[in-house]
């Protein structure tokens, strides 16, 4: 078997409404051997992974998909339920998938749902693996498997801290996303209603307060000036500092660096001068700035606690040990270390809830004080410390103590937040209780941090896990109905879905909206262009929804990018069909008119149920029957026909609808009529000329009634919006030079030209002039009909060729012409492969009151040469 292509869908797509992997695999061989044939594989499978016992698949029941195998299934079905149990193995739980078969023999195209994105790339190569292995008869070891699986997980997953916030937010249906490949940077919610954090620092975490935390001299002072108790302390910069400071404190000393965190060169309980060098010394090591500063201070007794504050709201508090041992009377140390760490809470880092033990010098040094070794045999409940502070990271446990918290010390705690000027902030606390207010008590604060671990509290070693997570998102979307979501309205179609989506932007930015908008040309942001090129796909999307002074977002949807990635988001507000019509069948296994539809389809099938609109054209008969049943939400119908029979019931029910009526764009709703604009006022209609442009302005009209645009500010949006290159770069840009009359249109399908046809004869008065072109990646048939179509519109046919996809240099110029020229209609038909020979060609033929239509791919560069031509006049023409 190979595998042919291997990616990831993002978002809604082709096969399923979620995000899924699509694996295109050729089976080769295999394509005659059904598992049927394959002796034994049902129980070799079954054997391997008995929780494949649960898959009911297409039987309905557990074990169906067993029966399949035992009947005879494909290899490549096998594979898709291999890939989704190995991912429910390494914890992941999914369980939609499919196998479609394509048009080519033994190549399957197969899909199933992931969670994570990596880990599921990696099941799918790992399904292969195996079921190549079950048909060749070979071994398969599936512990390895599992554990290259695992560290694909464990690689690409959320910090247990990250997750918790990402988790909370999901739970409010806010949208998410990591904006940065290898970090937890992290964004919430799109456009402008977005919030991003890192870790556990927000957008809105102080500067200044990261500073001060990130400096505990600092620290101290602030807490010390507002009357919090803390420890009496020196900043050293050597050894013999560090003796004299511990000499005036008293015994016994701490020391850390200034600037360090997760406890790392933190020295407690010192109490010689032997030990305070070695604590130096650890201090100096961990110190992360250039300050070469350590700070030795008083050593409070007390249990350690750290104290979490979110958004000024003391909202978990928890008892810190740090790493031990418990002797049992039969384990050394040693032993009883290697038993802690096989607790599967306990991971490396920050990867799981606990923290495996390492022994190291401090460990050593601290089993030494107490009079043992890594070889002490411990008396049964002795206990053996083995780290001098209590952090998760360095292999602590913690008890949660949040509901015994006294009042007062509730208040200091919050207080501290408030004086650092954190908005989440973790509190190191000494103290011998936190049910007794400080000043009653030997207690201090020792430590704030930025940015604070969540492990502890979200799953304590004892006591109750409570949900820090939640608490962040409460704190950055105060409102609980708020989701972080601007509306998104997606449109798609064969043809006029750049135009439909400038003109949608065009009219919410009439209305005072910041719009970020993606189309076939541009990425703009609020009349801004930022990117240039295709951006008709999910990329568009990233980037728009990103953009954090984006109020809307307006976005074209192509076919490709459906197939290849999906939607860039889970869902819109909005979703516009314009028309389904022949264009790229034959790619990506859309060989069909049908095929298309449903590709198409994806779009309205995303809108959400609630509060979401559908706008379909109810002259398109693939609209109406595929569109209709796809859609999610409300449908609102344009027509160019206001007696249309199909839509009397969607009127009887109070449906809404766009029409014509008079010569006017009207809105439809029951028994009530609101006049919208004329159709001869709106530039782009050409008074009547352009019935194509008149559909995708009452697309853009409808969907901008359903994201709520007031009348006027949707009347003056298709006033004020012209085919100039402009506002409408390459889409029936029409204007006059010298005589001359000029039309720019990127339309390079049959429908397309169709649509135009009307507009080239209302506008042409004298000889059409056409220059012309089409991807090689259309059907043989495609592209003659095409030639076909401009055969019947041009008298003078000029054919060139800029993007020949996989085909020989001129074929796909031939396969045009050979049409126009057995179509008939065209005097004159000629290949100029160059696309600025054949402009230049047709420019220097035409004679004032001639009519040029220009299809061509250099939008920008055919504009400014027609501008600066003088065509001859005809005095000229007679004295040449």
């Amino acid at each position: 078997m190979r595998i042919l292509e291997h990616r990831a869908l993002r978002g809604p797509n082709y096969y399923s409404r979620y995000q899924a992997i699509f694996l295109r695999l050729d089976i080769e061989e295999l394509e005659d051997r059904p598992s049927d044939k394959v002796p034994g594989i049902v129980d070799r499978l079954q054997s391997l992974i008995p929780s494949i016992h649960d898959h009911r698949c297409s039987v309905g029941e557990p074990g169906g998909f067993l029966v399949r195998v035992r009947h005879g299934t494909w290899a490549g079905h096998m594979v898709e339920h291999v890939a989704i149990e190995l991912q429910n193995l390494i914890g992941f739980s999914v369980g939609y998938g499919k196998c479609v078969d394509s048009y080519e023999p033994g190549i399957y195209n197969i899909i199933y749902r992931y969670r994570d994105e990596a880990s599921g790339l990696a099941a799918g190569e790992a399904a292969v693996e195996i079921v190549q292995k079950l048909y060749d008869g070979e071994e398969v070891a599936l512990g390895p498997i599992i554990d290259h699986l695992k560290k694909v997980r464990d690689a690409n997953a959320l910090g247990p801290s990250t997750g918790s916030i990402v988790n909370a937010a999901k739970a409010r249906n806010i949208p998410w996303y990591n904006l940065t490949e290898g970090t937890s940077y992290t964004q919430l919610g799109h456009g402008i209603k977005q919030r991003r954090f890192q870790a556990t620092v927000t957008d809105a975490s102080g500067i200044i307060g990261h500073s001060i935390a990130d400096d505990k001299e600092w620290t101290k002072q602030v807490l010390e000036d507002a009357g919090v108790p803390v420890p009496r302390g020196q900043i050293c910069h050597s050894y013999e500092d560090a003796q004299a400071a511990a000499d005036w404190i008293g015994w016994p000393v701490v020391t850390k660096p200034l600037s360090g965190n997760h406890g790392r060169g933190v020295s407690t309980d010192i109490a010689s001068a032997e030990d305070l060098k070695a604590g130096f010394d650890a201090a100096l090591a961990r110190v992360r700035d250039d300050s070469g500063a350590v700070i030795v201070e008083s050593c409070i007794k007390g249990e350690d606690h750290r104290i979490l504050v979110i958004g000024g709201k003391l909202v978990a508090a928890a008892r810190r040990r740090p790493a031990h041992v418990i002797g049992d009377g039969r384990h050394t140390v040693q032993e009883l270390i290697d038993i802690e760490n096989s607790d599967p809470r306990r991971g490396v880092g920050h990867e799981n809830l606990l923290t495996q033990i390492h022994v190291d010098e401090q460990t050593l040094r601290l089993l030494d004080q107490a009079g043992h070794t890594l070889e002490t045999v411990l008396p049964k409940g002795e206990i053996a410390f083995l780290k001098s502070t209590a952090n998760i990271s360095t292999g602590g446990t913690a008890t949660d103590l949040t509901d015994e918290v006294h009042p007062k010390v509730k208040f200091t705690m919050e207080r501290i937040g408030r004086l650092v000027g954190l908005d989440v902030i973790g509190i190191d606390l000494l103290a011998e209780t936190l049910s007794v207010p400080l000043d009653q008590q030997s207690a201090g604060v020792v430590e704030v941090n930025a940015g604070p671990g969540f492990r502890m509290h979200m799953a304590p070693t004892h006591g109750t896990p409570r949900p820090v997570g939640e608490h962040v998102v409460e704190m950055l979307f105060p409102d609980p109905t708020d989701n972080g979501r601007i509306p998104i309205t997606a449109i798609t179609g064969t043809n006029g879905k750049t135009t439909t989506t400038r003109l949608t932007t065009h009219i919410l930015r009439q209305a005072g909206n910041s719009v970020g908008m993606g189309c076939t040309g541009t990425v703009e942001i609020d009349s801004h262009v930022i990117l240039r090129g295709d951006y008709s796909g999910p990329a568009a999307a990233q980037t728009v929804l990103r953009e954090p002074t984006v109020e809307h977002a307006v976005l074209e949807v192509a076919r490709g990018g459906i197939m290849r990635r999906g939607l860039g988001f889970d869902e819109c507000d909005v979703g516009v069909l314009l028309n389904i019509a022949s264009d790229h069948l034959g790619e990506r296994d859309i060989h069909t008119l049908e095929e298309l539809a449903r590709c198409k389809t994806v779009v309205v099938d995303a809108v959400r149920k609630e509060g979401g609109y559908c706008v379909l054209n109810a002259d398109d008969p693939m609209v109406m029957e595929y569109g209709t049943y796809w859609a999610r939400g409300e449908i609102i119908y344009f027509t160019m026909n206001p007696d249309n029979p199909a839509l009397k019931e969607h009127l009887a029910n109070l449906g809404m609808l766009l029409t014509v009526k008079h010569g006017k764009i009207v809105l439809l709703r029951g028994k009530v009529t609101v006049e919208i604009v004329e159709v001869n006022d709106v530039p782009i209609a050409f008074e009547g000329h352009a019935p194509f442009n008149v559909q995708n302005a009452m697309a853009a009209a409808a969907a901008a009634i359903a994201l709520g645009v007031e009348m006027d500010h949707i009347r003056a949006g298709l006033l004020t919006f012209h085919p100039t290159p402009a506002q409408m770069p390459g889409r029936t840009n029409y204007f006059e030079a010298d005589g001359v009359k000029c039309l720019i249109d990127y339309g390079h399908n049959v429908p397309a030209l169709q649509a135009l046809e009307p507009l080239v004869k209302g506008l042409a008065t004298k000889r059409k002039i056409g220059v012309a072109t089409a991807p090689g990646n259309r059907r043989d048939e495609d592209l003659s009909a095409l030639g076909e179509q401009l055969a019947g519109m041009c008298d003078l046919l000029f054919i060139y060729e800029t993007d020949s996809r996989g085909r020989e240099t001129g074929e796909t110029a031939k396969l045009i012409r050979d049409g126009a020229v057995g179509a008939g209609g065209a005097t004159r038909v000629e290949t100029i492969l160059s696309e600025h020979e054949a402009v230049a060609k047709a420019i220097g033929d035409a004679k004032p009151g001639d009519f040029l239509l220009l299809l061509v791919d250099d939008i920008e560069g055919t504009t400014e040469r027609l501008k600066g031509r003088s065509f001859p006049t005809q005095a000229e023409l007679a004295q040449a």
